[in-house]
């Protein structure tokens, strides 16, 4: 990741437009901002969530609130809390897919 030249920027994030994505079951609401090919998002999934759809994208996930279970397409499976994170990389040898049972609230740089 090369982050391109940008001034040095507060963001708030409460007034950054939600957009809403349903899942297999639940919905995301995510805040996002994008700086070049960098995307930075607030990303709340509601009790419930699956996701509808395997994500090959590499991201830094880090879990703020809630809990988080992450399965990976060969059969592993994770669960994050508050305070832990993820990384994964861009090139595919880990595509999977998101879910929680209570909600989470999570910061995602990808």
């Amino acid at each position: 990741m090369k982050i391109p030249p940008l001034p040095f920027t507060p963001t708030d994030w409460s007034s950054v437009p939600p957009s809403e994505h349903p899942g297999t079951t639940g919905k995301a609401i995510w805040r996002t901002l994008n700086f070049g090919d960098i995307r930075v998002r607030v990303v709340e999934y509601s009790p419930g969530y699956l996701a509808d759809h395997w994500c090959d994208r590499g991201h830094i996930l880090y879990v703020v609130e809630g809990e988080l279970d992450t399965e990976l397409k060969d059969g592993r499976s994770f669960t994050l809390t508050a305070g832990m994170s993820y990384e994964v990389s861009d090139f595919g040898d880990a595509p999977h897919r998101s879910s929680t049972r209570t909600g989470a609230k999570l910061f995602v740089v990808d």
